[in-house]
């Protein structure tokens, strides 16, 4: 079973009736033997479809709006088996509102040298046939990722799959809705930000339920769902036996599942998967939901602490991308820094809300005095995330425009073990080092609360970024401050001037 099913990209054929019928039926057999082939492919997450093969402008823009109203439909690969003239795709193009992948390719791998005759040249045109559509695409000024190759080569397969994976984050966005417990935190800036813009970019509803609202349900949740949870925890993670039932701060477990219960039950009413808490507003609750917002992140929540919606629109996208990949993905925070010898690197963490699924190990489920917020201490999940590589991204709102920032990691293991850190927390290496990329970073105006992935990388973004006509800043084994500072000044120019942007 893929593990986006639920899914589909959809593979649109173009050709032309200049060769007869049976060549255009000898066409729709070769693009559904492609499909087919992409369908199996392991990299490639969704369910692939063979449509029709489409010869004239009528035909293309009824399966371009076919594409935009069906909800299981992400996006449209477009193949050129012949040669398929371009000005018959305008009005298709131009009323595509799903991503679009280009796939260019042909449906034999080795010319046949002795046997080619004309026939053959006819029906084999994919060479120049695309560039003819790849024209007019670039002509329209429209986004979209070009992949060539052969489709039975695994890597061009990874490639679609990763585009794949794109569209389905962008597909999760556009239907997202995000609860928000409590308002930003006081003063911070870069957790603000036009929520009708991050709407019309990436579709994602953001609306403020009252925390009063949710500490009513707490208070009310339901016995037996409180009994299940709590069982769950013993039965899933090293509970101290402070917290075992008969410890002497049980209590406090049968809060932190009674805050889940409650958080699940809102959520689930509203079909979001998306929520943002702020220790600043927790009104009647028993304290600052830690082990609840873990688990839910677990479970494919997105998740922004202080109000961050931002970042929980992100991490939820991005979990929807990860999906049935190895490794995860969680809300983080560049915490602090260690700076000496042998390398220097990042301790990411932050209050309580790491997501378990970036740690290969048995999460320990502890309780320990919280600084801030004025509450009872909080119970949550300690552990150190997995080594690996990574990617750290963040989403900022520059007033004109959205942009993601990106930053390749290696994560670590820490020097020494954090003995006396009673939280979550990852330790990483960022490319290229830590002072250029912290510099990079900070030029780009990267936010501080991002969304680790230890599941995709950043070439699944760029696709991402593409379709969502976003900007994106790559912070990679190759950047420099230099080159950075120079990309953000061209992006300010393009930004001004694209008509899409």
């Amino acid at each position: 079973m893929k593990a986006l099913e639920r899914f589909e990209v959809w593979l649109v054929t173009g050709s032309q009736h200049l060769y007869g019928d049976e060549v255009v039926a000898q066409v729709g057999d070769h693009a559904a033997k492609i499909a087919a082939g992409l369908d199996a492919a392991a990299t490639v997450p969704v369910r692939v479809v063979a449509k029709p093969v489409v010869t004239s402008p009528d035909a293309i823009e009824s399966v371009c709006q076919q594409a935009n109203a069906d909800p299981t439909c992400i996006g449209v690969a477009a193949w050129m088996h012949t040669f398929s003239p371009a000005k018959m795709w305008i009005a298709g193009l131009l009323a595509l509102r799903k991503p679009l992948l280009h796939l260019h390719t042909q449906f034999n791998r080795d010319l046949p040298w002795s046997e080619i005759d004309m026939d053959f040249m006819n029906l084999n045109q994919s060479a120049h046939g695309d560039r003819e559509f790849g024209f007019m695409v670039t002509r329209l000024q429209l986004s979209r990722t070009v992949v060539a190759g052969h489709w039975l080569d695994p890597d061009v397969a990874g490639q679609v799959g990763r585009w794949c994976r794109a569209a389905a984050g962008l597909a999760e966005t556009r239907r997202l809705k995000v609860m928000r417990f409590g308002d930003n935190m006081r003063q911070v800036g870069v957790t603000e930000g036009d929520k009708i813009e991050a709407q019309i970019r990436l579709g994602a509803q953001v609306n403020t339920h009252g925390v009063d609202e949710l500490a009513r349900a707490t208070h009310q949740a339901d016995p037996q769902m409180v009994a299940e949870t709590v069982a769950d925890y013993l039965d899933r993670y090293k509970v101290v036996a402070e917290l075992q039932p008969d410890g002497d701060r049980h209590a406090a477990l049968l809060d932190a599942a009674r805050i889940e219960v409650a958080l699940r039950t809102m959520l689930d009413a509203q079909g979001a998967r998306a929520f943002t808490d702020t220790f600043e507003d927790l009104a009647d609750l028993p304290h600052l939901p830690g082990i609840a917002v873990q688990r839910l992140m677990a479970d494919g929540y997105g998740f922004g602490a202080e109000g961050d919606w931002k970042t929980a629109i992100l991490v939820r996208a991005v979990k929807v991308m990860a999906e049935g990949l190895p490794g995860g993905t969680s809300f983080m925070e560049d915490y602090t820094y260690h700076l000496g010898e042998p390398t220097p690197k990042v301790l990411g963490a932050h209050m309580l809300e790491v997501c378990p699924s970036i740690t290969g190990n048995t999460p320990s489920c502890e309780i320990h005095p919280l600084s801030i917020g004025g509450k009872p201490d909080p119970v949550r999940l300690v552990f150190t995330a997995t080594s690996g590589p990574g990617v750290v991204v963040g989403l900022t709102d520059l007033g004109s425009r959205l942009r993601l920032v990106a930053n390749t990691v290696d994560l670590v293991e820490p020097d020494q073990p954090l003995e006396s850190l009673p939280v979550a927390h990852a330790v990483w290496e960022p490319h290229p080092n830590l002072s250029t990329s912290a510099a990079c970073w900070i030029t780009a105006g990267g936010p501080h609360h991002t969304c680790l992935s230890t599941a995709i990388g950043a070439d699944t973004l760029t696709d991402f970024a593409a379709m969502a006509e976003i900007e994106l800043i790559t912070i990679d084994q190759a950047a420099t401050p230099t080159t950075i500072a120079q990309q953000l000044r061209w992006n300010h120019a393009y930004y001004q001037l694209a008509p899409h942007a």
